[in-house]
């Protein structure tokens, strides 16, 4: 199977792991699989299409080669692993991808489709492909004599996002079907937003429209106002239009309470997941309301004169701080915008 199939794979193993179902007890016709990749199976593709160009140019692709391609095979090799027959698919939706799997996950609970979803992202493509196309975009940095620092979310001297590729998978469950069973809980998905951004097919609205109206969506959705906020992990891919936008809708929607919140970038550390990111930047607020502790931006060595200096972009290093109310921003290609909300679980 395609790498991004294997990322899949291990972190679901993971996941269950860590989620100790009684396997004896679980219901499989009551669990789904929803996971979200912005490209798929890429990789597979250029082997293939190397492998064909390098040879006569016979057709001898492997009896595997679509199975590999095609996107839906991430959530269909998890179903059949595990036996689990409920809803079964896959969104795609760019870098939005994995939270867009994570609010049908929420939906396909809250309506009754199901007890359980295994849902998260996956994404693999760092080949030539992908980051040629991405290149000619003009849409990486180029600090390629300092890699390391490339990732600068926010900082002055961005120019550009660095790729990152991995998987990471949550398993939701109804609260009712959580409790019976002892589960740990981590925290509570409880609202989602999602909005269009009509202004340009890569590019955000500088003044920060859609992001916005898809972080107001989810504050309603929720049923919760601004101040109750106390984190967002932002998009922040360190591209020189993407930090800015973004930061003029935090500013518009949360007024003088933005800083009071703790805002960074998980992308400062790992790079840019495309699909798989949304699902990676749950998992890390779920470990910050665990651990009380907010991951640092990394890179931020001199902050943009156009963000406000007294947001607490938590630079350089980690700060302990209790979270109960968090938001994940996501934004895709094509202007596919969707907010997460989480909030601590209290028992």
């Amino acid at each position: 199977m395609d790498r991004s199939a294997q990322y899949a794979l291990i972190s679901t193993e993971e996941a269950l792991a860590d989620a100790r179902f009684d396997w004896d007890r679980l219901d499989k016709d009551r669990v789904g699989v929803v996971f979200g990749t912005g490209i798929g199976g890429l990789t597979s593709s250029e082997e293939a299409v190397q492998q064909f160009m390098l040879q006569d140019r016979t057709p001898r692709f492997s009896p595997y080669h679509l199975l590999r391609v095609l996107a839906n095979t991430v959530a269909g090799s998890i179903a059949l692993k595990y036996g689990f027959t409920g809803p079964n698919y896959i969104t795609t939706s760019a870098c939005a991808s994995s939270a867009n799997a994570i609010a049908d996950a929420c939906y396909a609970i809250a309506i009754g489709k199901s007890d359980v979803v295994v849902t998260g992202g996956t994404e693999s493509v760092i080949i030539e492909l992908a980051i040629g196309g991405f290149n000619a975009m003009r849409a990486l940095s180029t600090r390629n004599d300092d890699p390391q620092r490339a990732s600068r979310p926010f900082d002055r001297d961005r120019d550009g996002f660095v790729m990152g590729e991995g998987a990471a998978t949550l398993v939701l469950e109804s609260l009712d079907h959580a409790l019976a069973r002892g589960a740990r809980i981590y925290a509570e998905a409880l609202g989602v937003g999602m909005s269009a951004d009509i202004y340009n097919i890569v590019a955000p609205d500088p003044n920060g429209k859609a992001a916005y109206q898809s972080m107001e969506r989810a504050l309603r959705s929720a049923g919760l106002c601004p101040e109750d906020v106390d984190y967002i992990n932002t998009h922040g891919t360190s591209t020189p239009l993407g930090d800015l936008s973004e930061c003029r809708a935090i500013e518009q929607l949360f007024g003088d309470h933005a800083s009071k919140m703790a805002i960074n970038s998980t992308k400062s550390m790992i790079g840019h997941l495309l699909g798989a990111g949304p699902a990676v930047e749950s998992v890390a607020i779920c470990c910050t309301m665990r651990d009380s502790l907010v991951h640092p931006t990394i890179n931020l060595d001199h902050l943009d004169p156009q963000l406000p200096s007294h947001w607490n972009f938590v630079p350089g290093e980690a700060i302990s701080r209790e979270v109960n109310v968090a938001i994940s921003n996501s934004f895709g290609f094509g202007g596919h915008n969707v907010t997460l909300l989480y909030k601590k679980f209290q028992e």
